[in-house]
């Protein structure tokens, strides 16, 4: 019992001791190397300075601070807000396109095609600039934002052909519904 009262009481004095020790070896480095290079005499402290300040910060590494885009209304507030405003337009969008037919109100048809393309656009997009980056992945990230780009105006070229010169988009739908 005693000798463990007695590892107990004293290990911690001993680390505190070696820490003491340890700091004011730093201190020591720290006032001479200050000394030396800038030429600092008596009423030196080291207490004021830190020991990080005095090794070198490599460049060009992961830890550097980013720089920030400039401020543009397509992103932002903006954005986000048109992209809310969507998602909300599109269900009265759908209602309406479902109650009307789609051969008889081919703007109601076509809106319906043009929302839910932007709408997919948008979403897509979001995925590849959170997990593709152009500063994490440069080939991949630019190679996937061209890819969505071209496939979204390939839909976009298909929804319209299949609008005007076809039964249209809510047709098919009601079609698929009711089979």
């Amino acid at each position: 019992m005693s000798t463990s009262l007695l590892v107990r009481s004293t290990l911690p004095r001993a680390l505190a001791h070696r820490a003491v020790l340890r700091t004011a070896a730093i201190q020591g480095m720290l006032q001479s190397h200050y000394q030396h290079d800038y030429g600092l005499t008596s009423g030196f402290s080291t207490q004021q300075l830190d020991f990080e300040a005095c090794l070198p910060i490599p460049k060009g590494g992961a830890n550097d601070a980013t720089t920030f885009p400039t401020p543009s209304p397509s992103h932002g507030s903006y954005h986000w807000v048109f992209e809310r405003s969507l998602s909300a337009a599109l269900v009265p969008l759908t209602a309406a396109a479902f109650v009307t037919s789609g051969s008889n109100f081919p703007v109601i048809d076509g809106l319906l095609g043009l929302s839910l393309v932007i709408h997919s656009h948008l979403g897509f997009d979001q995925v590849v600039v959170d997990y593709l980056h152009t500063r994490k992945f440069p080939v991949i990230g630019q190679v996937a934002t061209w890819g969505l780009r071209s496939l979204t105006a390939a839909t976009l070229i298909g929804v319209y052909q299949f609008n005007t010169n076809d039964i249209g988009l809510t047709e098919l739908i009601a079609k698929v519904w009711a089979a």
